[in-house]
């Protein structure tokens, strides 16, 4: 059983926000191990996930734009993509916020891929809009694994902050 933290917006929306940032960042890099570069997953999906199950916020849909146009700049797509992306996925989680209470971490997991499919599937669809050209499925495919992948990081989270505020259970 873990420890419930305090509720302090600093340290479930700030510090998390700063985290992923940061580590897309790192994995922008543009380095190559034996011919091969780092995956881009989207890392704020796995915060955007966490923050819809543990609670509702006012101003977590803020933080998802912000991080949704910081990633628009930094890799240079059209402006407001990944914010609506992120957006979609945050609010596809408090939908099914309900189903998704008390579930394991296995079904929880399975509902993280199921958002990181949705925002990825709008993500290519506008992007083909935009562009009016097919982007590379199998490189959509890789990053969507490579995003799957940093569930257990949502669940950490969650995890830490999912009992601090009883109300929303």
């Amino acid at each position: 059983m873990s420890q419930a933290r305090s509720l302090e917006p600093w340290r479930w929306l700030g510090i998390p926000m700063v985290q992923v940032l940061a580590a897309t960042i790192l994995f922008g890099i543009p380095l190559r191990v034996w011919g091969l570069r780092l995956p881009e997953p989207i890392f704020p999906l796995a915060v955007v996930f966490a923050w819809a199950v543990i609670r509702p916020s006012i101003l977590a849909p803020f933080l998802v734009l912000l991080m949704g146009l910081f990633l628009d700049l930094y890799w240079g797509g059209a402006k407001g993509l990944w914010a609506l992306c992120l957006l979609i996925a945050y609010g596809v989680v408090l939908a099914a916020r309900p189903i998704m209470a008390g579930q394991s971490r296995t079904i929880l997991w399975a509902w993280y891929a199921l958002v990181v499919a949705t925002a990825m599937m709008a993500g290519y669809l506008f992007v083909m809009l935009d562009a009016k050209s097919q982007p590379d499925p199998l490189a959509v495919l890789w990053q969507y694994l490579a995003t799957v992948v940093l569930y257990p990081f949502a669940h950490r989270l969650i995890d830490m902050f999912e009992d601090a505020d009883v109300r929303f259970r």
